[in-house]
């Protein structure tokens, strides 16, 4: 059962740390806008369109951002409680450390919950549409929609058949620059190119305009060629785009599914998708962990008052950012474990956490 202090703590928790997110998203917004309001006069994007990316950018900043403003809050009004000397009344009348931290724990356990299911639901179709809108109307000059930095695509999409497009355009679903390479034993069989590949929605079946294919043979090769030749691929749409932010899109249950096929295939991305999806389970831990660190930094009252806090605050902030953005880079770009380095931060801060909490009870 809840006291009035644990109501006390626990509504200031939730309250400072909602106040920190509405304060600091209108920020973000402005200096997103500053930077691309000129392309977005350039482009003539329609003003419903900009609305709602900032709508999806609004939920994708915050959750990106989420550690800091935890920990931030928490340190901002456990240090008020602390030069308000509240936190020594409360531990002279009898109630241990450990005892105060309880409504602490039950915050950070409301906001992981609230945080895992945006994870698993909310956040994946902001960050589409957020990275949709960048892509559209801000790298590809309002032209083209491409799923990453990159337009080349080149991907296994079973044992025998790889594929190759230059671009992929979303609106006319087409693909440029098309090539299909079958092998069997290691050994080129043939190779089908076009200069356009566009899906027929009417006939379920690919339409590939110059098209040519190439029969490798032992004495001659045998070559096919046609202006249009409608095809019934087994591979699906989505593997013309390249994708490498397309599992931040993807649900939760999507996400494991995705992640399979690819496996299955022998993706060269597997582990940046791996990545995406151990954050959406560590994420939530960061916050027991942070709130712990926060508490046991701000709770003494110290010489330099609040501004002491913060700033110890924001440098063990940004330190856990920074490790957090490291490990998850290296392991997408080698071959360094994405389960370890997604949870790297979270057990070197946990560490700390537990060395800063025996002092704190000190």
């Amino acid at each position: 059962m809840l006291t009035i202090i644990d109501k006390y703590i626990l509504k200031r928790y939730l309250a400072t740390f909602s106040v920190m997110i509405l304060l600091f998203i209108p920020i973000g917004i402005v200096i997103d806008v500053s930077e691309k309001v000129n392309k977005m006069l350039e482009n003539k994007i329609p003003f419903l369109d900009i609305a709602y990316y900032y709508y999806n950018f609004t939920i994708y900043f915050a959750n990106s951002l989420f550690p800091i403003f935890l920990f931030l809050s928490v340190i901002w009004f456990t240090s008020k409680l602390a030069n308000n000397t509240e936190i020594i009344a409360i531990l002279s009348s009898g109630i241990s450390f450990t005892r105060f931290l309880r409504p602490y724990i039950i915050g950070a356990s409301i906001v992981s919950v609230f945080v895992l299911l945006m994870g698993f639901y909310i956040v994946p179709a902001a960050s589409e549409g957020f990275n949709n809108f960048r892509y559209t109307y801000l790298k590809g000059n309002g032209k083209e929609l491409m799923r990453g930095e990159n337009t080349n695509v080149y991907r296994q999409i079973n044992d025998n058949d790889f594929i190759f497009v230059n671009s992929f355009q979303e609106e006319s679903k087409t693909a440029f620059n098309f090539s299909l390479e079958h092998f069997e034993k290691d050994k080129l069989k043939y190779k089908i190119t076009a200069s356009r590949i566009k899906w027929d929605p009417v006939k379920k079946t690919y339409i590939l305009y110059d098209y040519t294919k190439r029969t490798v043979d032992e004495l001659n090769d045998v070559i096919e060629k046609s202006p249009e030749k409608h095809i019934p691929f087994k591979f699906e749409l989505e593997d013309l785009t390249p994708v490498v932010y397309i599992a931040e899109t993807l649900s939760l249950g999507k996400l494991y599914k995705f992640i399979d096929k690819e496996r299955k295939r022998g993706s060269g991305n597997i582990n940046t998708y791996l990545v995406v999806l151990y954050k959406k389970y560590s994420v939530p831990v960061s916050a027991f962990i942070l709130t712990i660190i926060a508490v046991a930094v701000s709770s003494m009252k110290r010489r330099g008052g609040m501004g002491t806090n913060l700033a110890i605050g924001i440098a063990i902030a940004f330190s856990f950012v920074f490790f957090d953005k490291i490990f998850g880079t290296l392991a997408e770009k080698s071959t360094f474990s994405p389960l370890l380095a997604v949870w790297f931060p979270n057990i070197v801060f946990g560490i700390l956490a537990v060395y800063l909490l025996r002092n704190a009870k000190r």
